[in-house]
């Protein structure tokens, strides 16, 4: 199995695995995983792997090669390019990679909605999954960055134009490894902690897998790392890695059982909690929501729910600022034209946010309460609040209360299809079987629509009785997510 090599190699290069511990194989719905071979305690060490297999623009010899100031100046130290450039060309040296085993164990095919169909996409409408997708401006990338350095550094990556090793359908697959494998490996200060979190690239980093040498990582030897990597923020690229054998775990929401720990020279996977034979080891990936999963991993969670059904607990729903204002001008036609957006450019530089964010609390966010009020008030208040550089306070109306309640009904027909029209094609999936996209982009429009509908019913239409509803169950101002 590929899963036996990728441990050989790993403890052919110093790693450890404790085959008495677990086990990978196949799961009903997510791929591979890991499971637990025999009862399990709290704290039991699975797995270590030593820092230099793990697989960034640090450790790759590549961008040493191609030099700090040509791998600047085609743009390859900002964004993941210079990463998904270094995948590709460490696949294309073969055997003579180091990472060659571990790269021969990651799927080439994913279900994420980069490899879509048009049809299928346009099941997502309504979700901010399409507008999250990224596949125009990885094109850009890559026509843009990778290609041109393609073709001036022959004695790389080959005379052949176009070379099949840096296709764009490659570079797609290993932006798609990357976005579902990868982890974020923020820089510490110190290496006094132990303690770090797997998390996706593209969230907040907790874990560091970073040296206060970067070169020394690097495994041709020269300093010139240190000319592309000249910042340590969670921003950089050159803190995201791909991370052998802890990328084979799972997560699911609520279920994590094990976690990923930083030591100086290792990295060490453990339990969390103790773990009885024949389940399954599940990492966490921060809980994300299922419009997130979907994007990310190819897959969704469904869970039981407070209410009795399935559902993703994590899940949210964004609504944007100018849906907010278009709502909020057609309650006010009498308003000069220009009021609206003189408001939202004060909000926007008073450090006022352009998308709110709701979930199954039922809770309106303070800020989206006080953008309202905005919106809403009268000139006389505008021009009392305007020289304050204040925002608004986050005061539930009736006012807010009916905005709030046109603006849900409105972000509702975004969708495609209503919540009862969900509902129904789930229910039926047994007689009626559907493909594994259709079922994926229904869960997640379904339980954006679960969090509109409570939302919608907290605010009674305009209700001042729903008051408290929106403001939660002590009485006091919702919660800003």
């Amino acid at each position: 199995m590929a899963s036996d090599l990728l441990v050989d190699w790993c403890t052919a290069h110093n790693g450890t695995f404790d085959r008495s511990a677990l086990t990978f194989a196949q799961t009903n719905s997510l791929g591979r995983g890991a499971f637990a071979l025999r009862d399990l305690q709290q704290g039991h060490t699975l797995f270590t792997l030593p820092r230099h297999l793990t697989l960034s623009t640090r450790t790759s010899s590549l961008p040493s090669l191609v030099g700090g100031v040509d791998w600047k100046k085609h743009g390859l130290h900002m964004g993941w390019a210079g990463l998904i450039l270094c995948l590709m060309w460490e696949a294309a040296q073969g055997t003579s990679s180091k990472w060659s085993t571990y790269l021969a164990s990651l799927p080439i095919a994913f279900d994420t909605p980069m490899f879509w169909s048009s049809e299928d996409l346009a099941q997502l409408r309504g979700t901010t999954v399409l507008d999250k997708i990224g596949k125009d401006q990885a094109e850009n990338d890559y026509f843009n960055k990778v290609v041109p350095l393609l073709k001036s550094r022959a004695d790389l990556f080959g005379e052949e134009h176009p070379n099949p090793h840096y296709s764009l359908e490659v570079y797609h697959i290993m932006g798609s490894r990357i976005l579902s494998r990868s982890f974020q490996v923020e820089a510490l200060s110190t290496i006094d902690s132990v303690d770090s979190s797997q998390t996706p690239a593209d969230e907040d980093a907790e874990m560091s897998l970073d040296d206060p040498s970067p070169h020394a990582l690097n495994d041709s030897g020269s300093d010139e790392a240190e000319d592309y990597d000249d910042s340590d923020d969670e921003d950089n690229p050159a803190n995201v890695a791909m991370v052998p054998l802890a990328d084979m775990l799972n997560a699911r929401y609520g279920y994590n059982n094990a976690k990923l720990f930083y030591e100086e020279h290792h990295l060490r996977m453990a339990t969390t909690r103790s773990i009885r034979q024949g389940e399954q080891i599940w990492n966490t990936y921060g809980d994300p929501p299922n419009s997130d999963l979907l994007r990310r991993y190819g897959h969704v969670d469904q869970v039981p729910l407070s209410d009795g059904g399935l559902g993703n607990p994590a899940d949210i729903v964004e609504i944007r600022a100018d849906l907010v204002m278009a709502t909020a001008e057609q309650r006010l036609p009498q308003q000069s034209g220009s009021w609206s957006s003189e408001r939202v450019n004060w909000w926007l530089e008073e450090g006022g946010d352009d998308v709110f964010v709701v979930d199954f609390s039922n809770e309106l966010p303070e800020e989206m309460t006080s953008f309202v009020r905005l919106l809403m008030m009268s000139a006389p208040e505008w021009a009392k609040t305007k020289p304050k550089s204040k925002l608004p306070k986050p005061k539930v109306d009736d006012v807010v209360l009916s905005v709030v309640a046109d603006v849900v009904r409105r972000r509702l027909s975004d969708y495609p299809t209503t919540i009862e029209d969900d509902e129904a094609l789930l229910g039926s999936e047994k007689e009626k079987p559907i493909s594994l996209n259709l079922k994926n982009a229904v869960v997640v429009r379904l339980g954006e629509k679960r969090i509109l509908h409570g939302l919608l019913r907290a605010s009674g239409g305009g209700s001042k009785k729903r008051k408290a509803d929106l403001t939660g169950a002590d009485g006091g101002r919702a919660g800003k997510r």
